[in-house]
């Protein structure tokens, strides 16, 4: 029998992203319905980010094809790098090669156990990923990738300056990724549950917000 398992943290308050949630009726206040609404940033915790994200133009989240999000997956074990080590091709190369065409990649640091989501280290020693290893999985030809860290270099300073976004060039990943047609989610969780030595099936679709540029995503791995 298949396994299911959750690679997304739950919403709720972080130092980093606005996630608040406010309870209108309630069944102690003798309301028939409890119901609350949320106000939330659309890139917080696990997501999905919309082309137009970065890409002036580029699509939004109602646009994106559903293909993009759910198919063969496999874990690449990048657990032996650790804070602020940059992930290479020569990385990839050696923990990758069984990556085929229309995977979708996912890049498993560990770094969720070894700095908590919720703590400022978390972001400011990270890991990051190099324009080598971005290029490798273009090379690749895989149509996503998922991160369980900060996948590029200039939210370390952003955790320090909220209002620093660096150059597009710097934003690796999105600089390379969406211009090719390459998605990704962001911030997975329990990757380290996940098989190495061979491919699952990966669900992990983006609410259909009309016009966003991301939206919070319930990533799934089945496992058999």
């Amino acid at each position: 029998m298949p396994r299911l398992i959750d690679l997304s943290y739950p919403l709720r308050p972080h130092w980093r992203w606005v996630v608040e949630v406010e309870r209108v009726k309630a069944h102690e206040h003798g309301d028939v319905f409890q119901s609350s609404v949320a106000r939330l940033s659309l890139h917080a915790y696990t997501h999905v980010d919309a082309p137009v994200h970065f890409l002036p133009g580029g699509a939004s989240h109602d646009q994106t094809p559903l293909e993009q999000f759910i198919g063969p997956a496999r874990v690449v074990d990048l657990s032996h790098r650790g804070a602020d080590e940059g992930i290479t091709a020569e990385d990839l190369q050696a923990h990758g090669r069984a990556l085929q065409p229309g995977d979708i990649a996912l890049l498993r640091t560990d770094w969720p156990l070894k700095r908590p989501v919720g703590s400022k280290e978390f972001w400011i020693e990270a890991p990051f990923t190099t324009r080598g290893a971005c290029d490798w999985l273009v090379e690749r030809g895989v149509k996503t990738v998922g991160y369980d860290y900060p996948p590029d270099e200039p939210l370390k300073r952003r955790a320090r300056e909220p209002d620093y976004e660096g150059s597009r060039e710097d934003n690796t990943t999105h600089f390379i990724f969406f211009p090719r047609g390459i998605f990704v989610i962001e911030y997975l969780c329990n990757l380290h549950l996940l098989p190495t030595d061979r491919p699952l099936q990966l669900i992990g679709l983006p609410l259909k917000m009309e016009g966003t540029d991301g939206a919070p995503a319930r990533v799934i791995a089945i496992v058999d």
